[in-house]
């Protein structure tokens, strides 16, 4: 399968690629974005251009794209009611760039349009290489802790979990996301249950088999 992917640093995108294989099941091709992104807003703003890349200028089936939450709102299910949108949440932001984007294009290289691969992580990528080694390391805990007021961690605590620093090297960093990544995707439902923005990701991959471009 031949996709992009586009995230917030190349060690994301590293993961992701072995992320979204064990998610498939099987290798992927990777295309050239065009544009790279280095932190959100960037993200979203560069996803307009770089599908529209995708679109007229290669081959691509679809796009994968993951940011951090951060401290913003966390995506709930309430979220996914038909016309539901909340303007402070990054999935739904996401979704609807994607979305706003691809109703514009005529069909172009045999398809209708490149397919949308959305997720968010909770508070930020270091969780989900976490999940399944530390306990208290969930979306669940993150989303109580905003609620009550007292985060379970920082997003420093997680670098220094998974880094033993908070400034990683580019190398370093790599390595680091490539082992926690290679272990969920010998099997992901760890992951999706305690991260429901890496879910959201792993739904949207999976309809891409049943519903080609």
């Amino acid at each position: 399968m031949k996709l992009a992917i586009l995230s917030e640093s190349p060690a994301d995108e590293a993961a992701l690629r072995v992320l979204v294989e064990g998610v498939l099941g099987e290798p992927v091709q990777l295309v050239q974005a065009a544009l790279r992104a280095r932190g959100w807003p960037s993200v979203a703003q560069v996803m307009p251009a770089i599908i529209r890349h995708l679109h007229f200028n290669t081959d691509a089936e679809g796009l994968a794209v993951v940011v951090d939450a951060d401290d913003s709102i966390v995506h709930t299910e309430a979220h996914d009611a038909p016309g539901y949108f909340h303007p402070q949440c990054r999935l739904c932001h996401l979704r609807a760039v994607h979305r706003q984007t691809v109703k514009k294009l005529p069909p172009a290289r045999g398809r209708e349009r490149v397919l949308r691969g959305v997720g968010v992580a909770v508070p930020a990528i270091e969780a989900w290489y976490l999940c399944g080694r530390e306990e208290v390391v969930s979306e669940a805990s993150w989303l109580q802790g905003q609620v009550n007021g007292k985060p379970p961690y920082t997003r420093r605590d997680l670098k220094w979990r998974t880094y033993g620093t908070e400034r990683p090297s580019l190398s370093h960093e790599i390595d680091c996301a490539l082992v926690d990544a290679r272990r969920h995707a010998r099997d992901t439902r760890r992951l999706e249950h305690d991260f429901p923005g890496f879910r959201s990701l792993a739904n949207d991959l999976r309809k891409w088999k049943h519903h080609p471009p």
